[in-house]
């Protein structure tokens, strides 16, 4: 069945999966790109634990050039599904193009700002003298292949839009057992170490960047990647810009949270402070695995909503976001129940230090009760960027973090010591949820009958 058949006809539920699996594998692999990285260095003879502290705090810098990957990526390609679904393949192909272009010019500004800035910023996130060999080693290295990163992450969504979700997962799947493969050949054989772990990301990440852009290139793409008859529209990357925002915001934020983290922790941590920084480090690096699956599963969503909503069928519109959200609270809440019965073996994954493995498993339990609900939350917010609506999807991506969880991050600690920092996070996910659900539960048919106005306007005219 052609894609396009797809979005019109086929059902719901194997719809989402067809679109969503090969994406929630790339997803998967995709964290392992981090994972693997941080697992290698955690059990490193000698300074495994301190090496992972230290890396660990460079994270921020990596979830940032994410979000300006997806403030172009995920800007563009909900607005690339709808002119799809109106037939107006041109319109699409420049969004892709400029989209691409800031990619670039992006890409180079950080590169740039990170390689001059480098110690001041690794303080700014909390480091310490004794962790700040580890951070430069990463840091420096990844920074000059940034480029690769944001064409990587960021052009793939154009591939998923146009409802080729299983080339985008192989793309990702190729870079992530590239750095599999040369991780501990380079940590561990070449004597490495951490620049072993970056020198492994950057390069693989390359290899996914010209994969991409061949297949983009390629007869088989909707999209032509080409500079033929190019312009850089003002218009259109304002366009971009105002729906990317969100998940810019969702995103960038999310390193916002972990420099406060960093710094609470270095603050009421105490002499067990190395401990708990490696305690934040594998818990982001789990949660990963909650989120960025259920992103797999948005995005596999998101075009079949937007090709949809953008051909004014509105009972097929609102019978994938209620699909969506079903199968992203089944996904958020399983994955709790497997934090919460297996925290040890979890934690041990990445390295034997006795004191970290000591203080997981309460920790784990608490930090991620939140999560058992917060697929709700993100497939509510997911359904509203493929509708196009950027002022609500921009005021739920800052509610959480920035409204919520911050704020509890600095004000619980002052009366439960180190563990208001991690309790912060499950009270600030399950009011979110609440707030953002209901907001989606009162808004969504004004939504969908606007556009049905909208358009019965424009043919009148």
């Amino acid at each position: 069945m052609r894609k396009e058949n797809l979005f019109k006809e086929g059902k719901i539920t194997k719809t989402i999966l067809t679109l969503s699996l090969p994406l929630i594998l790339s997803q998967i692999v995709n964290v392992l790109y981090n994972i693997v990285d941080r697992i290698f260095i955690g059990n490193m003879k000698d300074v495994g634990r301190d090496a992972l502290a230290g890396v660990g705090i460079t994270f921020p810098i990596i979830i940032i050039v994410s979000a300006f990957a997806a403030l172009f990526g995920l800007g563009g390609a909900p607005l690339v599904g709808i002119k799809l679904g109106e037939k107006k393949v041109s319109d699409a192909k420049d969004i892709m193009m400029n989209s691409f272009i800031m990619l670039v010019i992006t890409s180079l500004i950080l590169s740039t700002v990170l390689l001059i800035f480098n110690r001041e910023l690794l303080y700014l996130f909390g480091i310490t003298d004794e962790l700040m060999k580890y951070g430069l080693d990463y840091l420096n290295i990844y920074a000059i292949g940034i480029l690769f990163v944001m064409i990587s992450i960021g052009m793939n969504f154009y591939i998923s839009a146009q409802g080729y979700t299983k080339e985008a997962a192989i793309f990702v799947l190729i870079g992530a057992i590239l750095n599999i493969v040369l991780d501990p050949i380079l940590i561990y054989s070449f004597n490495l170490g951490v620049k072993g772990a970056a020198i492994a990301t950057i390069f693989s990440q390359g290899i996914s960047a010209i994969l991409i852009l061949i297949f983009l290139m390629s007869e088989k793409s909707v999209l032509k990647f080409s500079f033929k008859d190019f312009k850089i529209n003002a218009k259109i990357i304002l366009s971009v810009l105002a729906l990317g925002i969100s998940p810019f915001i969702m995103q960038s934020t999310e390193a916002l949270i972990q420099i406060v983290f960093n710094t609470q922790i270095v603050k009421y941590g105490g002499s067990n402070y190395v401990a708990y920084l490696n305690i934040m480090t594998i818990m982001l690096s789990l949660l990963q695995f909650m989120v960025l699956p259920v992103h797999g599963l948005t995005q596999g969503a998101s075009p079949l909503i937007s090709y949809n909503f953008g051909s004014k069928n509105m009972k097929r519109v609102k019978e994938s976001y209620k699909t969506l959200i079903i199968m992203s609270f089944i996904y958020s809440f399983s994955f709790y129940l497997i934090i919460f019965l297996f925290p040890k073996p979890l934690a041990s994954i990445f390295g034997s230090d006795l004191e970290t493995l000591k203080l997981a498993p309460k920790i784990f339990r608490i930090f991620f009760f939140g999560m058992a609900f917060f697929g709700i939350q993100l497939a509510s917010q997911a359904s509203f960027m493929a509708l196009g609506e950027a002022l609500v999807s921009l005021t739920n991506a800052i509610l959480r973090k920035i409204v919520i969880l911050i704020p509890l991050a600095y004000l619980l600690p002052l009366k439960m010591g180190i563990m208001g920092v991690f309790i912060a996070e499950p009270i600030a996910d399950i009011l979110a949820t609440i707030i953002t659900f209901s907001m989606f539960i009162f808004l969504i048919n004004k939504i969908l009958n606007k556009k049905l106005l909208e358009d019965r306007s424009y043919l009148n005219e």
